[in-house]
């Protein structure tokens, strides 16, 4: 009987031993995934390193930034574009028209030139969005972050200031 109960006893405390390890292995994992988390989405980024320079293209927008002051702003207003969404039964279709401020004249006259180019980008975008994509106000904002980015990348550099929606249809 007396052996009955030492064996007994052996058991509980290996299981109450293996208990405390998987414990301490989740403990640890949480506390990982937590460090993560501050990182990825609370900590302030790390200051860049003083002696980095900037490319020669990012210096010279930069100054033609700090140069252009607001009456020097252009706005060139786009002509309308029809496109069709993407759409499975292809039923829905977007109509805009844009107003596109740009920081000086210059800009202005080369967006005037690169037309073609610059209308060819925004129905490519355009009619790659379907109708969930662009339904909602915060769809919409994007939508306006994106043609600043593609109008900028068709001109070079950061000549785009905003663009303006003057009529937007979608049906």
């Amino acid at each position: 009987m007396a052996d009955d109960v030492s064996t007994e006893q052996q058991p509980k405390k290996k299981r109450g031993f293996l208990k405390w390890i998987i414990l301490l292995v989740l403990l640890l994992a949480l506390a990982g995934g937590g460090y993560f988390a501050y990182l990825k989405f609370f900590a302030a980024p790390a200051p860049a390193p003083a002696g980095e320079a900037a490319t020669a293209e990012q210096g010279k927008d930069a100054a033609q930034m700090a140069t252009a002051s607001p009456k020097d702003a252009q706005i060139v207003t786009l002509p309308t574009f029809l496109v069709n969404l993407a759409d499975p039964l292809g039923r829905r279709y977007l109509k805009m028209t844009l107003d596109v401020e740009l920081v000086n004249q210059a800009a202005a006259d080369e967006l005037n030139t690169a037309q073609p180019k610059v209308r060819d980008k925004i129905i490519l975008l355009l009619s790659s969005k379907s109708y969930t994509e662009l339904a909602s106000m915060e769809s919409k904002l994007l939508l306006k972050q994106e043609l600043v980015e593609r109008i900028n990348q068709v001109l070079g550099g950061s000549k785009v200031l905003n663009v303006y929606f003057t009529e937007l249809v979608i049906q």
